[in-house]
C-alpha cells in the first residue's frame, strides 16, 4: 500500500490587511464607528494609517508542499519571506485565507520562545497542559515527566511558575516538552537562537533521532545553516510567499545565498535588529556604506572599506566591531574582530573599518555585523545584523594559504577590521 504524506499542502495563501484593525477598547470601536457614519475623520487613527486602508500583504502565495513521514525537512530563507507564517498555519493558530492543509498525525511545535506555556503556571503543570492538548493521558504524561525534566535541565525549577524562568529555562523546557510527548510531527522554528551551545547540540542530537530513529516528522526554520546542514536531508527556500526551491540541502543553501546577498554599496538596517538575543541596544546600527569603489567584486588582495553608521546611548572606551562571513557553498565561516575603540554618546555617527580578503576563498559572501564592549575578555553585543551586506571575492592566483583553527575545520583564521576613523 502507498504511503500517504504526513503533510500535503495544496495552493496555501495568507493574506493580512494592513495597518491597524480595530480599537483597543469597546468605546474606541463605537467611536471610529460613529465617525465613519457621520463623515468624519477617525478620531482612534495612527497617523498615515489612512493610506493603507483597503491595501493587502500576501505573507504567503501559493504555496504547494508534500512532506513524507519521517521526513527532516528545513526552511530557510530571508526575513519576512514567509516561513513562520506558513508554520502558524500548519499548526492550526491562525488559518489560511486560500487553499488547504491535511494533516495525518499530531503536531508539536515550538515557534517562539514560551509558545503554549501559561506562565502562572509551573513548569510540571505546562507539561500536563501540553500533553493533554495533544490528546494524550495522564498516565502517559507520567510516564515521560522524568525524561522530560532530565533533558530540560530545570528539575530545580520545574515547580516554579514559568514566569520566573529565564529565556533560556523556557526554550529548554518548551523543546522538552515538544520532543519527548507523544506527537508524529515536530514543528521548530528558530527556537536554538536562545539556548546556550551546550544545549543546542543535545537539542540538535534529540530531533536528529527523532527523525531518523524514531520516525518523526521535523520541520526545522533556521537562520544556522550548519545546524540545517547537520539535521535535515531536504530543504526549501521561500521567497515573498513562494517556494523557490525545493530539493538537496547543500543545492537550496547556495539558492539562498544568492538570494539573500545584497549586492548594492549601502543600504539601512532593520529597525529591530534579528542577531543575538543577549543583544542589549545601548548602541544602534543604522546603516552601511561601501567606500572607496563603484561594484562589489573584490579581486585579492583588495580590502574592503565601509563605514557604518550607529547611534551610541552610552559612552564606551573598548568598543569593538564583529564581522562574521559566510559562505554557502562549502562549510566555511570567519569572524573578524576589530581593535577596541572609543565611542562617545550620540547621534548619526559613524565608524570606518577596512577588511583584509586576501585569506578566504573565491565565492559569494553574507556578512554579518555587530558592535559590542569588550569587557574582561568577554564579548557583550550592543547590537547585532544578521545578513547585513554580501559581496563576492574573484579567484585570483596571489590569494594567501588559508589559515584554519586548529581542531574546528572550517572555521578560518582572519586578519583583524582595521579602524580607520571613528566620527
Amino acid at each position: 500500500m502507498e504511503q500517504k504524506p504526513i503533510i500535503e499542502i495544496k495552493n496555501l495563501k495568507k493574506r493580512y490587511r494592513m495597518g491597524v484593525i480595530g480599537g483597543t477598547t469597546l468605546r474606541a470601536d463605537w467611536q471610529s464607528f460613529w465617525a465613519k457614519v457621520q463623515g468624519k475623520e477617525d478620531p482612534n487613527s495612527i497617523i498615515g494609517e489612512e493610506r493603507l486602508k483597503g491595501q493587502t500583504f500576501m505573507a504567503l502565495n501559493g504555496i504547494n508542499l508534500t512532506v513524507m513521514p519521517g521526513e527532516a525537512v528545513g526552511v530557510i530563507g530571508v526575513n519576512g519571506a514567509g516561513k513562520s507564517t506558513m508554520l502558524k498555519l500548519i499548526s492550526r493558530i491562525t488559518a489560511p485565507s486560500e487553499g488547504s492543509i491535511t494533516l495525518r498525525g499530531k503536531i508539536a511545535c515550538m515557534l517562539e520562545v514560551g509558545t503554549g506555556f501559561n506562565p502562572e503556571l509551573t513548569g510540571r503543570e505546562n507539561v500536563y497542559m501540553n500533553g493533554t492538548i495533544l490528546g494524550m493521558k495522564k498516565e502517559e504524561i507520567d510516564a515521560k515527566m522524568d525524561q522530560i525534566i532530565e533533558f530540560s535541565e530545570c528539575r530545580d525549577f520545574i515547580d516554579t511558575p514559568v514566569k520566573r524562568y529565564s529565556s533560556g529555562m523556557y526554550v529548554k523546557l518548551a523543546f522538552s516538552v515538544a520532543a519527548h510527548l507523544d506527537s508524529d510531527i515536530m514543528i521548530m522554528d528558530e527556537v536554538l537562537a536562545v539556548g546556550d551551545i551546550k544545549f543546542q547540540k543535545k537539542c540538535l542530537t534529540k530531533m536528529y533521532e527523532a527523525a531518523h530513529t524514531e520516525g518523526k516528522t521535523v520541520l526545522y526554520v533556521s537562520h544556522n545553516m550548519a545546524t540545517i546542514r547537520q539535521l535535515c536531508s531536504r530543504c526549501i527556500v521561500l521567497k515573498e510567499g513562494k517556494i523557490i526551491y525545493d530539493g538537496n540541502v547543500e543545492e537550496a543553501i547556495k539558492v539562498y545565498s544568492d538570494e539573500t546577498i545584497s549586492m548594492t554599496m549601502g543600504g539601512k538596517f532593520p529597525e529591530i535588529s534579528n542577531g543575538s538575543p543577549a543583544a542589549t541596544h545601548t548602541a544602534k546600527m543604522l546603516g552601511y556604506e561601501i567606500l572607496d569603489r563603484d561594484n562589489l567584486v573584490f579581486t585579492v588582495p583588495d580590502k574592503l572599506k565601509m563605514r557604518i553608521h550607529y547611534n551610541c546611548f552610552e559612552d564606551y572606551d573598548k568598543e569593538v566591531i564583529r564581522c562574521t562571513l559566510k559562505y554557502a557553498g562549502v562549510n566555511f565561516t570567519g569572524t573578524y574582530f576589530s581593535e577596541p575603540f572609543k565611542i562617545t554618546k550620540g547621534d548619526n555617527c559613524h565608524v570606518d573599518i577596512e577588511i583584509d580578503l586576501s585569506t578566504i576563498t573565491p565565492g559569494k559572501y553574507m556578512g554579518d555585523l555587530s558592535m559590542g564592549f569588550v569587557d574582561t575578555e568577554r564579548y557583550l553585543y550592543h547590537d547585532d545584523v544578521i545578513n547585513a551586506f554580501g559581496f563576492e571575492v574573484e579567484e585570483n592566483k596571489n590569494q594567501q594559504t588559508i589559515k584554519w583553527f586548529p581542531g574546528s575545520w572550517g572555521y578560518s583564521v582572519l586578519e583583524p577590521i582595521h579602524i580607520v576613523q571613528v566620527k
